[in-house]
């Protein structure tokens, strides 16, 4: 496996070592001694989901907050997603900023996400099923959200507006000064 450094300190993609035949491919998608030895600050995983959706659909912006953060490792099962980290880490030099890339079934990227991020995704092709896992065990309480068209974060979709799906609880979120502002 190779890890790929972000221009955001501590979020990285995961690109697996594939094998390809004539029967078509494998790649082991999780080992944890493997993922500690390539980069130790990995957490441990205790859940794993799964949701499938179809074009236009955005999930998120979504985090938990301490102390039931989750740190999570995603990537594409089926089609294709961008899918977007925002920082939260207010003394982080990358506060407030994104990182987008595109996972698909054909990449097979994996996109680790530490604790202290909000994490969406938008779907780009026909449907698409989306697998992660999570450090923590989703906690209701503890669900948190930065609205998915926040004008200071301006991240591009890659979906038409007209085209944009979002559920009723995603289009609620505060905005990212909102939330600040909040717990300050």
């Amino acid at each position: 496996m190779k890890i790929i450094k972000t221009p955001i300190e501590d979020l990285i993609l995961i690109e697996p070592q594939i094998y390809f035949d004539g029967r078509g491919y494998f790649f082991e998608s999780y080992n944890r001694d493997r993922f500690a030895k390539k980069s130790p600050d990995i957490k441990e995983f205790v859940q794993d989901n799964r949701s499938s959706s179809s074009y236009g659909v955005i999930r998120g912006l979504h985090f938990q907050a301490p102390p039931f953060a989750q740190a999570k490792l995603v990537n594409v099962v089926c089609g294709r997603v961008l899918d977007v980290a925002v920082d939260l880490r207010p003394d982080s030099k990358t506060f407030g900023k994104h990182f987008s890339v595109e996972l698909t079934d054909e990449n097979h990227l994996f996109f680790y996400i530490p604790e202290g991020f909000a994490h969406g995704f938008s779907v780009l092709s026909p449907t698409a099923i989306f697998e992660y896992k999570c450090s923590s065990y989703y906690n209701p309480e503890s669900e948190r959200g930065i609205i998915w068209n926040d004008t200071d974060l301006n991240i591009d979709w890659k979906v038409p507006l007209d085209k944009v799906i979002v559920s009723e609880k995603d289009k609620k979120h505060l905005s990212f000064a909102q939330y600040f502002d909040r717990i300050k």
